[in-house]
C-alpha cells in the first residue's frame, strides 16, 4: 500500500530556496556566480555570468580527469577534487573572485567540502 505524502517533495522544497535565494544572488562579468548542484552520486560545480547568460568554466565528478581519481574515496573527499578543479579552470580564465550559490542544498557535508577547496586553490568569495 503506498501513502500519498501531504505537501511539497524534497526536490521541490529545494528548488523553492534555490529561486528565493537566485533572486539575490546574480552572477557579472567581474564576478560570476560559482553554481553546485548535487545528485545522488555526482557532483558538478559551473562558473556563470549571468549578464550574458554563459558558463565560464565548469567541472563535475563525471569527467575522465575526475573519474580516475574517484575510486575508493567518500562522497566529499571526491568534491574536494571538484572544488580545486573549478579553482584552477576558474584562474586560468582570470577570474579569482566569484558569488557562490549553494543551489538550496545545505551548507555542509559535499557542498561546504567544495567551497572550501575552491577556496583553497585561489577563488574569493
Amino acid at each position: 500500500m503506498v501513502i500519498a505524502s501531504k505537501g511539497k517533495s524534497a526536490a521541490k522544497r529545494r528548488i523553492a530556496r534555490h529561486l528565493r535565494v537566485r533572486r539575490k544572488v546574480r552572477g557579472t562579468a567581474g564576478r560570476p556566480r560559482l553554481a553546485v548542484f548535487r545528485s545522488l552520486n555526482h557532483v558538478y560545480a559551473q562558473v556563470i555570468d549571468d549578464d550574458r547568460g554563459h558558463t565560464l568554466a565548469a567541472a563535475s565528478t563525471v569527467e575522465p580527469e575526475v573519474k580516475s581519481q574517484v575510486a575508493g574515496k567518500k562522497k566529499a573527499e571526491v568534491s574536494k577534487l571538484v572544488g580545486k578543479l573549478i579553482a584552477s579552470r576558474a584562474l586560468e580564465k582570470g577570474i579569482t573572485t566569484v558569488v557562490f550559490d549553494r543551489g538550496g542544498f545545505q551548507y555542509h557535508g559535499r557542498v561546504k567540502a567544495l567551497a572550501e577547496s575552491a577556496r583553497e586553490g585561489g577563488l574569493v568569495f
